[in-house]
């Protein structure tokens, strides 16, 4: 059995950018992720041990992005190594990671990157 583990609209402010006002003042953004895995073992045990508990997946999030980078792509990498790294039960991963106001000369809601990844 395949299952799915979401958490949307993760909001973190944090300094990512190129710009040297971005590393000065920060900026918010909006991680959204989902994982595929096989919890089959959780679903018969009612036990957080056979889960990835989604606290601990929250912090790994945080973790993360409390590290300034110049860029959305490094972060996202990141973020997606470390969950593989403790959970290597976890199949697949899409994270979308959004800059809210990106700093151009117009007006733009965000700029995201997607990143999915599977593992074998």
């Amino acid at each position: 059995m395949t299952t799915q583990i979401e958490l949307r609209e993760m909001i973190f402010h944090a300094y990512h950018g190129v710009l040297q006002q971005e590393k000065l003042v920060g900026n918010t953004f909006v991680v959204n992720l989902l994982l595929t895995a096989d919890l089959s073992n959780a679903i018969q045990s009612d036990r957080l041990e056979d889960t990835i508990d989604y606290s601990q997946l929250f912090g790994l999030v945080k973790d993360e992005m409390s590290i300034p980078s110049q860029l959305l792509e490094h972060v996202a990498s990141r973020i997606v190594h470390s969950i593989k790294e403790k959970y290597p039960i976890v199949k697949e991963i899409t994270l979308k990671l959004s800059k809210l106001n990106p700093p151009f000369s117009g007006e733009v809601h965000s700029a995201s990157i997607i990143l999915n990844e599977k593992f074998r």
